[in-house]
């Protein structure tokens, strides 16, 4: 078995990289350890370079499709790791989960009618809604025992006859939540009652901890099935998100035409040659290092709450059930949304996620990526504890 290595850090400063080259462009400053993008500081696993190499040895790179094999690699996957069985006739394309979201809202619905979010979200759901003209209905979450659950009362309350789609961000970013069956049955069922579809964004399907099971949406029952389609990529899990190549599932037969027909009038349908590689080589080989990654991530978050437990304790973690990004809440400090984040930026000189940007509830917490080698994130603790003591 190989042993692969995490702590070995990678500079990426001078690859157009938006976590480190875009700094200065979003914190006005280039002097910030920049833990806020959602993409890792670990290589990319060499079986996934190796396979980019080997097609890049062929030195055309004109129009191709998606063999057997690509999608056999994702059957396998949904099936290996989340006990899920889905066919090939269910399987369509995005270059993005975004904008798979974006292409479905435009798709099933029209401008004015109603798509629920529940803040504090990942904070591309609002462009979504906002920039397609159509309703936003904020159902924000409930913290519960340290972990975000539903508020039903309050959707129920909200949803009218002109609701038409929910979007469902499984697992939760930023908190880190594993939906639980019971949580995804009793929401379902009342999108069912209310004929509203659930476009569910589960990018961060494959990150999860021990001790919970990532449950696609989909995959509870034939019913909800008809009712959805589900949202996935290996950019997250792999790090390749610089190639574009997402996934969308799409069990229902009608509802996977018209999806199919909308990527197809602007022909974003094909995708990139890299990208099917890469997924394929992921999905196919990505089983150890995941595992790997994922042990690592997890004592990067036990560094990181014992250091705010034993040196910030007014700092309270969110404890996360999946993905490499941690929530923490800064609001025993007292400050606004932007004074936290000027704080951060200025005298500690990490560069977070401003809360206030995931929506209702996001004021006063910010979000650090743990994607890391452990030596930078010690020493963005470190800063950020002389700062803030």
């Amino acid at each position: 078995m190989k042993k692969y290595n995490f702590n070995e850090i990678v500079p990426r400063e001078g690859t157009n990289c938006i976590k480190y080259d875009a700094r200065e462009w979003y914190f006005k400053t280039n002097d910030v350890l920049p833990l806020w993008v959602a993409d890792m500081d670990f290589k990319t696993p060499d079986f996934i370079v190796e396979a980019i190499k080997k097609r890049a040895e062929h030195e055309i790179f004109g129009y191709t499709f998606r063999p057997d094999s690509y999608f056999q690699s994702i059957i396998g996957w949904m099936k290996s790791q989340h006990d899920w069985e889905i066919q090939k006739e269910w399987i369509s394309f995005s270059p993005g989960v975004v904008s798979a979201l974006t292409f479905a809202i435009q798709t099933f619905s029209k401008p004015g009618d109603g798509v629920v979010v529940q803040p504090p979200v990942y904070f591309p759901f609002f462009d979504c809604v906002k920039g397609t003209k159509r309703k936003m209905v904020e159902n924000p979450l409930k913290i519960e025992n340290g972990r975000y659950t539903f508020d039903f009362e309050d959707l129920k309350q909200k949803i009218d006859e002109n609701t038409k789609i929910l979007l469902l961000c499984n697992p939760q970013n930023p908190g880190g939540t594993v939906w639980t069956r019971t949580e995804l049955e009793e929401l379902a069922n009342i999108c069912h009652e209310n004929k509203i579809m659930i476009v569910s964004d589960e990018i961060h399907s494959d990150l999860v901890f021990n001790g919970h099971k990532h449950i696609p949406i989909a995959s509870i029952s034939d019913e909800v099935a008809q009712n959805c389609m589900v949202c996935m990529a290996p950019s997250k899990t792999f790090n390749v998100a610089g190639l574009a190549s997402s996934m969308v599932i799409i069990p229902n037969k009608c509802t996977f035409a018209r999806y199919e027909k909308a990527i197809g009038i602007g022909h974003l349908g094909m995708g990139n040659i890299f990208g099917s590689v890469a997924l394929q080589a992921s999905f196919s080989n990505g089983d150890e290092w995941l595992n790997q990654m994922l042990d690592y991530v997890w004592k990067n978050y036990l560094f990181l709450e014992d250091f705010f437990k034993t040196n910030l304790p007014k700092i309270k973690v969110m404890k996360p059930e999946a993905t490499f990004l941690v929530w923490l809440d800064f609001t025993a400090y007292e400050m606004n949304d932007k004074e936290l984040w000027k704080f951060t930026t200025e005298k500690a000189k990490v560069g977070l996620n401003n809360g206030g940007r995931f929506g209702s509830g996001g004021d006063g917490w910010l979000r650090i990526n743990i994607g890391c080698p452990r030596s930078i994130l010690e020493e963005a603790l470190k800063m950020m504890g002389d700062a803030f003591r």
